[in-house]
C-alpha cells in the first residue's frame, strides 16, 4: 500500500463539530445524525465443516427473516478482510437512526427470531449452524455518522471497503469556522466528484476504547482503483488550489486538528447481506 500524504487525514470532522452534527446537512434538514454499530467477529478456525457459500445462506436466511424485518435497524452489511493485521476478522454493521434504536432493535430481533421459527428446536438448530461460524471473542463500538457523505448507488455487486482510521488533537486555537469551511471544500474538491469513489461514509466515536477515533469509509470498485485514488489525489490537489504556498499553509491549518497518527485496513463488502 502506497503511503498517503498529511492532507488524505484531514477529510474527516473535527470534534469541534460534536454539538453541531449537522452542520453540514442540507438546508432544511433537520435529521440528527445516525448512529453505527461496529462488530468484530472472527471465524471459528476450528470448525471443519465451514464453507463460504453456506455461511453466505445462513447469514442471509437470517436477513430476510430478522433484520430486513426489524424497523428499528435504518442499514446493515458485512465485511470480510482484504489487509488487515488479523486474517480471521469480518465485520457486523448496522446503523439505526437513534440511540435509543439500538436496544429496541436487539428486543425486535428476538420477537422476529420466535415469529421465524417458531418451533424451539428449529430455532436452537439454526442459531447453533450460524454461531458455529464464529470464535467467542468479538468486540463492539459504537460511531456517529457524519453528513458528509457521498452514497453508494449501486449495492449489488461486491466491492473494496478502504478503511481509514485517524486520531483527532485538539488545538488551543482551533476554530469551529476554520474547520467546516476547510471540511466542506475538502469534499467538493476531492471526493464528490471523484469517479473511483462509489461511496464515503465518515463517522467518529461515540462509545468505545478510543475518544479520538474518527473513521472513513471508502467503497470502490477494485484495489486497482485504490491505487488509482491515492495516485491521483495530488492532481487533483493542485488542479483545486494551484499556488503552492497557499496550498502547503492551507494544509498547516488543517492538519493541526489531528495527531498525524492513522491506521489503514481493506474489506471487501459482502454484496446481497445488506440491508
Amino acid at each position: 500500500m502506497k503511503k498517503t500524504k498529511p492532507f488524505f487525514v484531514a477529510i474527516v470532522l473535527s470534534l469541534l463539530l460534536l454539538s453541531s452534527t449537522t452542520i453540514f446537512a442540507q438546508e432544511g434538514e433537520d435529521k440528527g445524525p445516525q448512529y453505527m454499530t461496529l462488530t468484530t467477529l472472527h471465524w471459528n478456525m476450528d470448525y471443519e465443516d465451514f464453507d463460504m457459500d453456506t455461511w453466505k445462506s445462513v447469514e442471509k436466511e437470517y436477513l430476510d427473516k430478522v433484520t430486513a424485518k426489524n424497523e428499528h435497524v435504518a442499514a446493515s452489511s458485512f465485511y470480510l478482510h482484504q489487509l488487515s493485521p488479523d486474517n480471521r476478522e469480518l465485520i457486523s454493521v448496522r446503523v439505526y437512526d437513534t440511540w435509543n434504536d439500538i436496544e429496541k432493535a436487539a428486543e425486535r430481533d428476538w420477537e422476529l427470531a420466535k415469529e421465524a421459527w417458531p418451533d424451539e428446536a428449529e430455532r436452537d438448530a439454526f442459531f447453533k449452524k450460524q454461531n458455529a461460524y464464529y470464535d467467542r471473542n468479538h468486540t463492539d463500538e459504537i460511531y456517529t455518522t457524519l453528513p458528509i457523505v457521498k452514497h453508494l448507488k449501486d449495492a449489488s455487486k461486491d466491492l473494496i471497503c478502504y478503511v481509514r482510521t485517524s486520531h483527532l488533537a485538539f488545538p488551543e486555537d482551533g476554530k469551529g469556522d476554520e474547520i467546516r469551511a476547510l471540511m466542506g471544500e475538502n469534499f467538493d474538491k476531492l471526493i464528490k466528484d471523484n469517479p473511483l469513489v462509489k461511496g464515503y461514509y465518515p463517522h467518529r466515536h461515540a462509545w468505545g476504547k478510543d475518544g479520538t477515533e474518527m473513521m472513513e469509509a471508502y467503497f470502490l470498485d477494485s484495489l486497482t482503483d485504490l491505487d488509482k485514488m491515492f495516485d491521483g489525489l495530488g492532481d487533483l490537489m493542485e488542479e483545486a488550489w494551484p499556488d503552492e504556498d497557499a496550498r502547503k499553509e492551507r494544509w498547516k491549518k488543517f492538519n493541526k486538528y489531528f495527531t498525524g497518527v492513522h491506521g489503514d485496513a481493506v474489506y471487501k463488502f459482502v454484496a446481497g447481506l445488506n440491508k
